[in-house]
């Protein structure tokens, strides 16, 4: 055993004994095992995929709203919007020329029902996956579909219930006090919604007691995230120039997703690593733990496919000398 290995099993047995760091690796190796980086990135790309169609729809509608008032358009140039790259130049340049379009409309819908329901049913199977639900106790496509559309509905009602509520302290007036207010009612309406996502999102034999730490977690941190994210804008992209200013808004809203991808998927592995006790987990392997082993026996029985099928997973101490390993039937 060279120095670095000893180093490392030195700082293993360290986290095994204490509870929290025990705890905390429990949820990044689940994580892992689980493939999360992966799920968060098809995550990020249907986030995508519906975020623009969404700001087609916006930008159309504002276009419909602009037309014949002349109070809208004052209010439009003197906001925050004028200094955003490429929307803000051409509305300096000429408020009319943004014109709602009935076509802008239909592709702004149609990418948006597919971005939304791609990430409603990629969320469906992160879960299943993050609870390592066999392929054959998993919802079909119907049940699935009605999951998206309640999801989908969900979300709408919650983001406009929490701007909401964020305007009506703004509007009560500006200091600490109102910020500090605003936001706490914002960590609490996003940690209700996350756990109202997580059940629809979640197989039914999971309790939704065993979702409710995750979403007390996760819901501070979108809103903390949120506030990121609006300062970022305010201060920097709105300044931006008009090339430079594209390049960081899309990069911008792809990190900005991405890292909300990684929350969820994480406060979900915080679930499952509470819910099942699958701590502590080791660094450097052979030996396994008792938690060690129920992942993997758990992965490998999330991937029976058919009813008739069985899988089987057993552990056996491996040999001190790697030429004493057992060898396999190639036929097998």
């Amino acid at each position: 055993m060279n120095g670095a290995e000893r180093a490392l099993r030195g700082v293993d047995r360290w986290q095994q004994r204490h509870a929290p760091a025990a705890f905390t690796f429990g949820v990044v190796k689940k994580y892992g095992d689980d493939r999360g980086g992966h799920l968060a990135a098809l995550i990020t790309y249907y986030g995508f995929a519906a975020l623009f169609p969404l700001l087609l729809l916006l930008t159309t509608a504002l276009g419909f709203a602009l037309r014949g008032n002349p109070q809208l358009q004052h209010d439009v140039l003197n906001s925050a919007l004028a200094d955003f790259p490429i929307i803000g130049d051409q509305l300096r340049g000429n408020v009319h020329s943004l014109q709602g379009n009935a076509l802008a409309v239909t592709a702004g819908c149609l990418g948006l029902l597919y971005g939304s329901l791609g990430i409603a049913q990629t969320l469906q199977f992160a879960m299943a996956q993050v609870w390592n639900i066999p392929g054959t106790r998993r919802p079909g496509y119907l049940p699935r579909l009605a999951r998206s559309l309640l999801l989908i509905t969900t979300l709408g009602l919650g983001l406009l219930l929490t701007s909401t509520a964020t305007g009506l302290l703004a509007t009560t007036g500006r200091g600490p006090v109102t910020t500090v207010l605003g936001l706490l009612a914002s960590a609490v309406l996003n940690s209700g919604l996350y756990l109202i996502c997580f059940r629809i999102l979640t197989p039914s034999q999971v309790h939704w007691r065993r979702l409710l730490p995750g979403s007390l977690i996760a819901g501070p941190a979108w809103t903390l995230l949120q506030a990121c994210g609006g300062v970022l804008i305010a201060h920097e992209l709105r300044h931006s120039t008009q090339v430079y200013g594209l390049f960081a808004t899309v990069l911008g809203l792809l990190w900005w997703i991405y890292l909300g991808a990684q929350l969820t998927v994480y406060a979900s592995e915080f679930n499952v690593v509470r819910a099942r006790r699958l701590w502590p987990r080791t660094v450097m392997q052979p030996p396994l733990t008792e938690a060690d082993k129920e992942v993997l026996d758990a992965v490998a029985e999330q991937e029976r496919r058919r009813p008739e099928q069985s899988v089987h997973s057993h552990f056996h101490t491996p040999p001190s000398d790697p030429r004493e390993q057992p060898q396999q039937d190639p036929g097998r």
